[in-house]
């Protein structure tokens, strides 16, 4: 019996139900797991306590004799809880995180054994950097590199099992000091916009002394019956399928959008939502998706550098906890084939320390000014560096999404909304004019007359759009949702911090020229509205005439990730991170190298599951049932059945035999041209020509022949669970 018919008979007869803890206040579970400033107030003096709240809200070094402090506070905590481990939390660029387990437990130089935790051990690690991705910044001889603690993000207590470590959360870096991990570029690219955005705010307000970035994530997932997905090797080892024919009933009756919960993955929600509640993650929402058997989860709001980490920990806490239920999380952005895909939208906006959100219309003229300042900034950072955001999202998983119906396309534009098209459009038709000491109506600014108060309300989601404002923030939808938040956020921050920086340097000109600030400030949001219009597209992104229109505009339309990637080291790019102290001209080049590997070997390990899968599978169960229809065919001929009387079976059999030889041929020509790219040396080259070449010329033909195959041979010859069973079956 295959894998398939084993994995179905086990659902029907076995019970999955999990103990899932009976529900209970949200509050009273959450962050128990989390070393935060309450439990440090509890566990350390009152000298280390201050140097960690100083350096957690100013950015200051921790003194290393504090360290020693707040390290045996620490370990204090954790071995209350029963923890005997530690380690170093990181994010490596290979995409998932990175830990390496140490215990407490040492022998002093007279045999005594203790249990010890220094401020040496909190501060710093050194793994092995030769072994994760570098992009040739390290050498495989050249292992050493430097974990670094990052106290803005609160040590926590993993559990797994019955185990528990101490998780100290940290950047990555080599013996040359070069960024290896997503953090490190993330936390520059916070302090350079924070930078800029408190000289612009402070045009408005000399109180503001701080400015963080925030962010709301949305993750989208599949979940799908383990046996079932077991019972596929495409998704064992891609996590998504490479065939597959699409079922009678997929997503089009949308009865599956917020509809009713199915019971087996609500006690999965409530099991990793427990789990993420003690690590101090607050998710808010729940709900299912658009396509059969997605879903969706949503937190609160959080500083940038806290979400991204909470939402790299959740994909790990989804992944783990989805195994005690029997059942698989897939976070491919396209797992399935004529449904839709998941994303990962990044909610972003700007808060100060004086409690103001940058993005949202204040109620007097001061503020909304202020926030049309750094609304229109944000407009024309996304003009400015479109092709950086659509590299920040490139992926081999997101371009089988970006543009599919169901996610916004390649090309990156800006939807604000009619209220605020009717502003920008207002301001914008006064070129030529001068803004002088009557303008008076201008200058206040009373936007509420033409934007009601409830502007999240009145300004219509647009689903297609990939970079959307909402009300009070942007809401960044093309991120795919296999992805680390990191990598759009490092981009989009750091954009937005050169914006406002070449702000400043303007309105600063016009001042030192003689306008008043108010009117400076003026012409140099209306500079931008009318250097940055092009973005900005109210209407329907999927369509064709879009496309033609943005290519009219002069916008980029970058479809596939090897030359998306191109961006990243231009003369601009590397110009505009070093300006920002982000990234070095080799980081970026050594990202560049790293992304291509990941996207030539993803498509490398695609190919030979469809290779694998057709060659094992497919053929041997077209070929069984080829030998029964002959067979049958055979016998009908000696019992004298006139050829009438079998054609439909010779049809089968000679549709059957034809897809046999288009797969076989096809499968054996792709296997040739990955050889003739393997054979490459340049990186760039080689991601082009699998894309090309390999992944162009050959999946879409031989997914389509072994789809006609699967519809076409008897169900009981068929191995691979089908899509039915995967979307409909749990």
């Amino acid at each position: 019996m295959s894998l398939r018919f084993q994995a179905l008979n086990a659902l029907n007869t076995s019970s999955s139900e999990v103990d899932v803890p009976a529900s209970t206040k949200i509050t009273a579970i959450f962050g128990e797991n989390v070393f935060t400033l309450k439990t440090a107030r509890e566990y350390l003096s009152d000298e280390a306590y201050k140097s960690l709240v100083t350096s957690i809200r100013g950015g200051k070094k921790i003194d290393r004799l504090v360290a020693n402090q707040i390290a045996n506070g620490l370990r204090a905590w954790a071995e209350s809880k029963g923890v005997t481990h530690f380690t170093h939390w990181f994010q490596p660029l290979t995409g998932t995180t990175a830990e390496k387990h140490d215990s407490f437990f040492t022998i002093k130089s007279d045999g005594t054994s203790i249990e010890e935790f220094d401020g040496a051990a909190l501060i710093q690690q050194e793994p092995d950097a030769s072994s994760f991705p570098s992009g040739g910044l390290r050498a495989t001889f050249e292992a050493r590199g430097y974990t670094a603690w990052d106290p803005s993000s609160p040590a926590f207590i993993m559990e797994i099992g019955h185990g528990r470590t101490l998780c100290i959360p940290t950047i990555f870096v080599s013996y040359t000091g070069e960024s290896l991990d997503y953090k490190a570029p993330l936390l520059k690219a916070v302090a350079a916009l924070d930078r800029a955005a408190v000289e612009v705010c402070n045009y408005f307000d000399k109180n503001v002394t701080k400015v963080t970035a925030t962010l709301g994530w949305e993750q989208e997932y599949f979940v799908i019956d383990e046996s079932l997905a077991n019972a596929r090797p495409d998704l064992v080892l891609c996590d998504r399928t490479v065939y597959g024919a699409s079922p009678a009933k997929g997503q089009q009756l949308e009865d599956h959008y917020f509809g009713s919960i199915p019971e087996r993955v609500y006690a999965f929600m409530r099991d990793y939502e427990a789990e993420s509640y003690k690590l101090g993650i607050p998710l808010r929402t729940r709900h299912n998706e658009v396509a059969p058997s997605q879903f969706e989860c949503a937190p609160i709001f959080e500083e940038v550098n806290l979400a991204v980490d909470h939402n790299t920990l959740l994909m790990d806490i989804m992944t783990r906890v989805a195994k005690r239920h029997k059942l698989k999380v897939l976070l491919h952005e396209k797992p399935f084939a004529g449904i839709n895909g998941s994303g990962k939208h990044n909610n972003w906006s700007l808060a100060t320390d004086t409690g103001v959100n940058l993005l949202s219309p204040g109620k007097t003229p001061k503020t909304n000014l202020m926030f049309l300042t750094f609304f229109v900034n944000a407009i024309k950072a996304v003009f400015d560096y479109s092709d950086l955001l659509r590299a920040s999202i490139a992926s081999a998983g997101n371009d089988f999404r970006l543009g599919a119906n169901e996610a916004p396309p390649a090309i990156i534009s800006v939807f604000v909304g009619q209220y605020l098209s009717k502003v920008l459009g207002e301001i914008e038709g006064r070129v030529g004019d001068k803004f002088d000491e009557q303008d008076e109506a201008i200058l206040k600014l009373d936007l509420h007359r033409s934007i009601p108060e409830l502007l999240l309300d009145n300004t219509d989601r647009n689903r297609t759009s990939p970079f959307a404002f909402t009300g009070n923030k942007f809401e960044f939808r093309a991120v795919g949702s296999a992805a680390n938040c990191a990598n759009a956020m490092t981009a989009l921050n750091t954009i937005m911090a050169e914006t406002l920086k070449n702000f400043k340097k303007e309105v600063d000109g016009l001042i030192e020229k003689g306008d008043k600030k108010e009117i400076a400030i003026m012409h140099v949001i209306q500079k931008f509205i009318v250097d940055s219009k092009t973005v900005l597209f109210e209407g329907d992104g999927y369509s064709e005439n879009w496309q033609q229109e943005a290519e009219k505009r002069g916008l980029p339309n970058v479809k596939t990730t090897p030359l998306a990637l191109d961006a990243m080291v231009t003369d601009k790019a590397k110009a505009l991170f070093e300006h920002n102290g982000v990234y070095t001209h080799s980081e970026l080049e050594a990202r560049h190298e790293i992304e291509l590997e990941k996207y030539i070997k993803k498509v490398q390990i695609e190919a030979r599951i469809m290779g694998d899968l057709a060659t094992n599978h497919i053929l041997p169960a077209a070929i069984r049932y080829q030998n029964q229809l002959i067979d049958n065919i055979c016998g009908l001929k000696e019992v004298g059945v006139a050829e009438s009387g079998y054609s439909v079976q010779k049809g089968i059999l000679d549709r059957i035999s034809e897809h046999i030889r288009v797969i076989n041929e096809n499968v054996d020509e792709m296997i040739e041209a990955r050889k003739v790219c393997n054979n490459m040396t340049d990186t760039r080259e080689k991601a082009i020509a699998y894309n090309v070449d390999v992944k162009e010329k050959y999946f879409d033909i031989i997914r389509y022949n072994v789809d006609k195959l699967e519809m076409l041979v008897a169900d009981d010859q068929w191995t691979l669970p089908k899509y039915r069973e995967l979307l409909f079956l749990r």
